[in-house]
């Protein structure tokens, strides 16, 4: 059975760009400034408080996952009031060892792993629009067991490293994705999984994206009446059937257009068009260039 989830994140590819264990003692704070890359935290020992621009303080305890898609401005500190240090991850080099705030000696009130990743090709916006602002696990033992190999593999400084930790935090994100369940979820394609009947609609686009799909086919997959199922579907996740069914094909269509031994036509068949003229005039419509420039600026980027 198709996956959507899976599907999604295999054309992401997420990869650590750099990690660094963060520990606080005593009255301290810092504030990062707007980062607009996805990050990660998970709480090794200890715990701390996180205020994250627009959304309510969150006490972080041993043990806790924190995604967040966008990265903006937070707070991080200890409990004791104190003035914040502002950190602009733009510009700051990555510390190549642990970055203490507060009290410098003895042992920390908290320390965590904390750090930055980028995906191997350029869709982003597809992670952002599948999850809330702030994404913040607790009490889930899988990502507990993650937390722990991702600590000792922090520490170890083994050969592979780096490598060992770009796959543990793919797994930790899924993880994360997981736990978003039914109404918790933001519109988006997650929500849409969490409803039984929408989610065979969603599986089957994505197991044959190439079909002539119309709402009436989709609607007597998920047993909807057409104008219940366009509605449940609209209100879910966010755009009407065929508006999803387009943006999966054009994801789709970017992915092919990196690999150079595809043509253009065996692209414009594969994600559902009968010639290359008609894919070309859609793609330049949804992506906002040719497909052939697209293709171009992929491989100068190294995608």
């Amino acid at each position: 059975m198709v996956d959507p989830l899976s599907e999604v994140i295999a054309l992401l590819r997420p990869r650590t760009v750099f990690s660094k264990i963060i520990s606080g003692a005593g009255r301290w704070a810092v504030r990062y400034s707007d980062f607009g890359q996805p990050s990660f935290c998970t709480v090794l020992d200890g715990s701390c408080r996180l205020t994250v621009d627009g959304q309510e303080p969150l006490t972080l305890e041993a043990g806790d996952f924190l995604l967040l898609p966008r990265t903006p401005g937070f707070v991080l500190s200890g409990f004791e009031l104190a003035r914040a240090k502002l950190i602009d991850p733009k510009v700051s080099p990555a510390p190549a060892h642990e970055v203490r705030h507060g009290t410098p000696d003895g042992d920390p009130d908290v320390r965590l792993l904390g750090g930055s990743f980028i995906f191997d090709k350029s869709d982003t916006d597809l992670l952002v629009s599948l999850l809330p602002e702030v994404v913040h696990v607790r009490g889930v033992d899988r990502l507990s067991t993650l937390v722990r190999l991702v600590r000792e593999e922090a520490i170890a400084e083994r050969p592979g490293r780096d490598l060992v930790l770009g796959r543990l935090v793919e797994v930790m994100m899924i993880e994360a994705l997981r736990t978003i369940r039914g109404e918790t979820a933001p519109v988006g394609l997650l929500r849409g999984l969490a409803d039984t009947r929408l989610a065979i609609a969603i599986r089957e686009m994505h197991a044959d994206p190439a079909r002539a799909w119309t709402v009436e086919e989709l609607a007597k997959k998920a047993a909807f009446s057409r104008s219940a199922f366009f509605d449940r579907f609209s209100g879910a996740v966010g755009v009407p059937p065929m508006e999803y069914l387009l943006g999966w094909r054009m994801t789709l269509a970017k992915d092919l257009l990196r690999q150079q031994e595809i043509s253009l036509a065996e692209v414009a068949e594969r994600v559902g068009y009968s010639s290359a003229s008609t894919f070309s005039t859609a793609f330049s419509r949804f992506v906002g260039e040719p497909p052939s420039r697209f293709a171009r600026a992929g491989l100068a980027n190294g995608l």
